[in-house]
């Protein structure tokens, strides 16, 4: 049996910042600044964020170096060139795979900034050795604590599509197995279309023999099997669904292209496992039993929802406790918004979509001096809650079975809430960001 070899080698950054660590960055060679800006816009790219802001970061490490930056970005890869001192350097970098990591994220933000006050006071092997402290954080949650957390989100999200406390009660368990199988697929380093395939597939198993235990045991109607769509929410790519509106709004349209076919294979890979497992446990995505609950209680249920489901998302992301209580308090004046806009407001769908979001983001904006998080890391688990993917599974299941009306309509729809939702985030960036603002 041959060895298993890496196709993704790694650099030793170290020996390219020179041997000599006394040695002031400012005055290291181009290679050398290169090597730096290329790394922290390597990094930033490993932790899910948005072209645009990837691109930022390299530049204020650029500036900080005194040099100039240009560069390329797409999902998994970066081509940039730094000049500086009448000579050009071109590296081309790339990733073995994505994912998000809002903890680091917030970290390599506060390196960037700050990098101009000390580039005159050490050299690049010891911005290496920070980079490297930063690239060793481990999670903040163990494997057990991520499944809890995308069972309670889940569960959350079942109440707000509809779902009764038979729902909730399956789907948080469907979703805890499936989100702790496919947390342990991704440590052991599996592919992305096998962990999203078994992951999908444990949280509908769970759920459909739950349901039918509960069917035979309880004699619980046959109605509520629809929920188990519910289940395999924990799998949404809300991340790159809203960074690759992100960065077309930016015109980065390699970076948003490549994000937006990044999540749709994810989207696409889950929908047909589900469809395959209600194929196999007659499962049926039907509609939900009216709660028939009064306002103020209806009102009451939603908040707390709300700010679970966002919660338990933000920790899916490595939030910190402080960050997704942050994103929870905003994602639940948000969704709140969005909900009674359609109940009392009759709005589209995909209009209160967009309003809820841009709440979303004047209030990151405004609380943004207050806790100092990146915006990106309580935004995006904020209105990941709003991605409808209930709409794009059921879409995929009725065009399975041939019934092209019926997916086409529940596609249609996801497609209009989805696009709404970036141009939210995009709209409050241009209202409150000079620099996103500014095309220059």
């Amino acid at each position: 049996m041959s060895k298993f070899r890496d196709q993704h080698m790694q650099i030793n950054w170290h020996e390219l910042a020179g041997n000599d660590d006394n040695t002031p960055v400012l005055g290291a060679t181009l290679e050398e600044k290169s090597a730096l800006v290329g790394r922290v816009g390597l990094m930033m790219l490993s932790v899910g964020t948005a072209a645009w802001r990837v691109r930022a970061s390299m530049n204020k490490i650029a500036r900080g170096l005194g040099i100039t930056c240009t560069a390329d970005i797409g999902l998994l890869a970066i081509a940039y060139t730094c000049e500086g001192d009448g000579q050009l350097c071109t590296n081309a970098l790339s990733l073995r795979t994505t994912g998000v990591n809002t903890h680091k994220l917030r970290y390599l933000e506060y390196f960037a900034d700050s990098f101009g006050d000390r580039a005159d006071k050490y050299s690049a092997g010891q911005f290496h050795q920070i980079l490297d402290n930063i690239d060793r954080l481990k999670g903040n949650y163990s494997r057990l604590v991520l499944g809890f957390a995308s069972a309670f989100a889940c569960c959350a999200f079942t109440f707000l599509l509809g779902g009764g406390p038979v729902e909730m009660i399956c789907a948080f368990f469907g979703a805890g197995v499936g989100n702790f199988v496919r947390k342990g697929l991704l440590e052991r380093k599996i592919t992305l279309l096998a962990n999203v395939f078994l992951g999908v597939a444990s949280a509908c198993i769970t759920y459909a023999a739950l349901i039918r235990l509960a069917e035979a045991v309880l004699g619980v109607s046959a109605l509520h099997q629809a929920g188990y769509i519910c289940s395999m929410l924990f799998i949404i790519p809300g991340f790159p669904l809203i960074t690759g509106g992100l960065d077309l709004a930016k015109l980065d349209l390699r970076s948003g292209l490549e994000r937006i076919s990044y999540a749709l294979l994810i989207i696409v890979t889950a929908a047909v496992t589900g469809w395959v497992t209600a194929s196999v446990f007659s499962l049926a995505p039907g509609e939900f039993a009216d709660l028939e609950l009064s306002l103020p209680l209806q009102l009451t249920f939603r908040l707390i929802a709300s700010f679970v489901g966002v919660f338990g998302f933000s920790m899916m992301f490595n939030s910190t406790p402080k960050n997704a209580l942050t994103a929870g308090l905003i994602g639940m004046a948000a969704n709140l918004t969005r909900l009674e806009l359609i109940d009392f407001a009759g709005l589209h769908p995909a209009v209160a979509a967009f309003l809820g979001t841009l709440t979303a983001g004047l209030l990151a904006s405004a609380l943004k001096p207050l806790f100092g998080f990146p915006r990106i890391t309580v935004t995006v688990p904020a209105i990941v809650i709003m991605v409808p993917g209930m709409y794009l599974y059921k879409g995929v299941y009725f065009l399975a079975r041939n019934e092209l009306g019926e997916g086409g309509s529940w596609l249609a729809r996801a497609l209009l809430i989805i696009i709404a939702l970036p141009m939210g985030l995009i709209a409050a960036r241009i209202i409150t960001d000079r620099n996103f603002r500014k095309s220059t």
